[in-house]
């Protein structure tokens, strides 16, 4: 009985070891994976500076007319107007409230910084546009899209008279209330 006691210790202690080296094996690997996935993503994260910086260089490197050409193939990028445009419309005897929400579009990041520098300007030149619709055209898709080609038309004539080129590529109504 002594000898099965003994065989039943030294057992115990050998599946202990077992568990013991099983998780050992099993943190091992985790640690393995972690510092694996951290590794992946630093690379992918921050190995784009590199081709940011070629792409800057070859832009600098560009003529006139390249310049006019890549304005139409870089990328889309959105300034929002810092308020909403809040204002009233007569309709025969009747007041109008009405409040848009606008977004710009325009291509690559210069023509944003100029438009963000501009801010003031464009928004001098939407409220113009804004407060010569009538009901009609406020009402009516038609009539949204024709304000629409108007804003855009005078925001590209005011930004051309300083900086010397149309910054905006569309005009975007984000909200829109007519009460």
């Amino acid at each position: 009985m002594a000898e099965d006691n003994e065989e039943m210790s030294l057992d115990e202690e050998a599946s202990a070891s077992g568990g013991k080296k099983k998780l050992i094996i099993i943190i091992v690997a985790a640690v393995l994976l972690l510092g694996g996935g951290g590794a992946a993503a630093y690379f992918l994260l921050f190995s784009g500076d590199d081709s940011s910086a070629s792409t800057e260089q070859t832009s600098e490197e560009t003529t006139e007319g390249d310049e006019l050409a890549g304005a139409e193939t870089d990328s889309a990028i959105y300034v929002a107007m810092p308020r909403p445009f809040v204002f009233n419309v007569m309709e025969g005897k009747r007041d109008r409230l009405v409040q848009i929400k606008v977004q710009l579009m325009v291509r690559g990041s210069q023509n944003e910084a100029l438009a963000k520098k501009h801010v003031p300007l464009l928004e001098g030149t939407l409220v113009r546009v804004f407060g010569a619709a009538s009901v009609a055209q406020l009402r009516n898709p038609e009539g949204k899209d024709q304000i629409r080609e108007q804003a855009l038309i005078a925001l590209n004539k005011a930004t051309t008279k300083l900086e010397g080129k149309a910054l905006i590529s569309t005009v975007l109504f984000t909200g829109f209330v007519l009460q």
